[in-house]
């Protein structure tokens, strides 16, 4: 298990850096998919947890919730505009519909859970605190620690190219994404915050991240604002 930051650690997995799970303060946040489950249940093996929390509910984040909360005797906590879902398990429409999100639906998704606790802006999770990011899924989370200016961005952006593999910051692909352009704003939210380190849902770490993050999201496009129509 690495160590990123005070309280804060990142299992192994394969690929590296693939399905990012960490633990915060003895809260596991993110799952991976369903066929994830017997490698975080052992990268927990002598760890205190008392609870899992997502940063969204998609396939590749959700999948091995249920077995491991099953397993663990812990609570689920999701972001108050998904828990319906993760409840119910129809989880599709937190993302776009296509060939590949059809498949991985197929292949990694998990099944419903409850809900232990409805996560919103401001809650307090493991020493970090709730923001709400949506863009790339209705109700994306990510966590930050002001006292140390760590973030846990979820799929707001990646650590990495999601096809070469190649460390960098990204986008998340639109394809996998339900609002590309209020994920940018979320981007920017972020970038505001000048995190000393930024953990992704996919990619390494990245440390002294305050000025890489502020110069992509400034590079980001914009929608032009429409015109005003003239008196």
């Amino acid at each position: 298990m690495l160590t990123i930051a005070d309280d804060l650690h990142l299992l192994p997995g394969r690929p590296e850096h693939a399905f990012n799970v960490y633990v915060m303060g003895g809260v596991v946040v993110d799952a991976a998919t369903r066929h994830g489950a017997r490698r975080i249940l052992r990268g927990l093996r002598g760890r205190d947890v008392h609870a899992h929390a997502l940063t969204h509910a998609h396939a590749d984040h959700q999948g091995a919730s249920h077995a491991l909360c099953a397993a663990l005797g812990i609570p689920l906590w999701a972001g108050a505009a998904e828990a319906d879902a993760v409840e119910s398990g129809a989880i599709g429409p937190l993302g776009p519909s296509n060939v590949i999100t059809r498949w991985q639906l197929r292949h990694w998704a998990g099944p419903a859970h409850p809900v232990a606790r409805r996560l919103v802006e401001g809650d307090e999770v493991g020493g970090f605190t709730v923001l709400e990011v949506p863009g790339h899924s209705p109700g994306l989370l990510a966590y930050w620690r002001e006292a140390d200016r760590v973030l846990l961005a979820g799929d707001v952006l990646f650590g990495r190219h999601p096809l070469t593999g190649r460390p960098g910051l990204h986008e998340p692909p639109v394809r996998f994404t339900l609002d590309p352009e209020r994920n940018r704003a979320s981007i920017r939210r972020l970038a505001e915050l000048e995190p000393a380190v930024v953990c992704f849902g996919h990619g390494p770490p990245l440390r002294d991240a305050a000025g890489p993050l502020a110069a992509f999201a400034a590079a980001l496009p914009r929608t032009p604002e429409p015109a005003t129509a003239r008196a």
